[in-house]
């Protein structure tokens, strides 16, 4: 007789599509009944991509032809969106008390995602609104040396108590762990630790928790999309071409995992010179604008490179606090503004 055993095995062999994570490690495969040689077999996938589905479908078949004494084989695929898997989980499948999760991200490190999540979060809460910065990259969180905040969070009734600085309520892997260790972790501990974050932290009545998610488009990355229930997010990209292929990887992953492209930012778009104060287009130039036509998403501003954003994110103390009205400061204000635009026109 064929075992439950025998089909998780044949399982794991298929990925999801365009990804090295097997269908069982995302929890696709909500149901297996077994009755002597045939399967019902049920798979819940959080997409409404049919091509997704129709390759996920091939490979369970032809995995399960291989299982030993299996006849016939009853497959059901149930598509779901993102927000109707919200809406059947019901308030359980967002953070208590947020309004709106954006996630930051990049296709590649380097791109100055980070920077522009510390100056974005705070441009918004200098907006009127009430803002929390949740540090995603596990494996290199800097938001404590941008925040200049090194504390350690204290729990109240088995929450997090989030630090506060500038006005943003904070929560990072940094306030936990020695600056020092590295975190050798694997993906099972991230999601782990993802989880705690979003509801296991006191975030209090917030618009908006900006989410610094980790750099690239693997396997971590698209579980955090899972795990974290997203309004969209926002990409960071310079202006070259090297930059943009990674964009547009980084963009078709949360595609898939329906996650809605809030817009792209372009940082370090130009150099302006601190003594004749002329625009050096170090990286090229319009390459976020050009991208963002392709794609059909809003292209939500550009950054400049200036001594006051390094010097703020070294120091601790982010250019939208030390020089707000500076170019660049000026620059996240209208970056934040259009967001916050762009999130109005969609349904909470």
């Amino acid at each position: 007789m064929v075992t439950e055993d025998q089909i998780k095995k044949a399982l794991e062999e298929v990925k999801y599509p365009g990804f090295t994570r097997n269908i069982v490690s995302f929890g696709m495969v909500k149901k297996i009944g077994i009755e002597e040689s045939t399967v019902d077999l049920v798979l819940g996938l959080t997409t409404s991509d049919k091509t997704i589905a129709g390759q996920i479908h091939k490979d369970v078949e032809a995995a399960l032809r291989k299982v030993d004494g299996l006849k016939t084989i009853n497959l059901t695929i149930n598509l779901q969106s993102a927000a109707q898997s919200a809406q059947v989980q019901g308030r359980q499948a967002g953070i208590p008390g947020v309004k709106h999760a954006i996630a930051v991200a990049s296709g590649k490190g380097g791109v100055g995602k980070s920077t522009v999540a510390v100056n974005l979060a705070i441009a918004m809460q200098q907006g009127g609104a009430r803002v929390g910065l949740l540090d995603c990259d596990i494996y290199g969180p800097s938001i404590p040396l941008m925040m200049g905040v090194r504390e350690r969070p204290q729990i109240t009734d088995d929450k997090l108590e989030p630090l506060t600085n500038f006005g943003i309520r904070l929560m990072s892997m940094g306030f936990l762990i020695d600056e020092n260790s590295p975190v050798i972790w694997r993906g099972p501990m991230i999601m782990k630790t993802v989880q705690q974050f979003s509801h296991h932290v006191n975030w209090g009545e917030l618009d908006y928790l900006v989410i610094d998610l980790p750099p690239g488009t693997g396997d971590t990355q698209i579980s955090l999309c899972q795990t974290l229930p997203l309004s969209g997010v926002v990409m960071v990209t310079t202006p070259q071409e090297v930059a943009l292929i990674d964009v547009r990887k980084a963009a078709a992953m949360f595609q898939k995992v329906n996650v809605p492209v809030l817009g792209i930012i372009e940082n370090m778009s130009s150099f302006i010179c601190p003594s004749d104060q002329k625009r050096y287009d170090i990286f090229g130039t319009g390459g976020g604008r050009r991208e963002a036509e392709r794609t059909g998403v809003p292209f939500l501003g550009e950054i400049p490179i200036t001594m006051e954003i390094r010097q703020g994110g070294d120091q601790g103390l982010p250019v939208m606090v030390t020089a707000p009205d500076s170019i660049p400061g000026k620059a996240f204000v209208q970056i934040s503004r259009a967001l916050r635009a762009e999130l109005e026109k969609r349904p909470e």
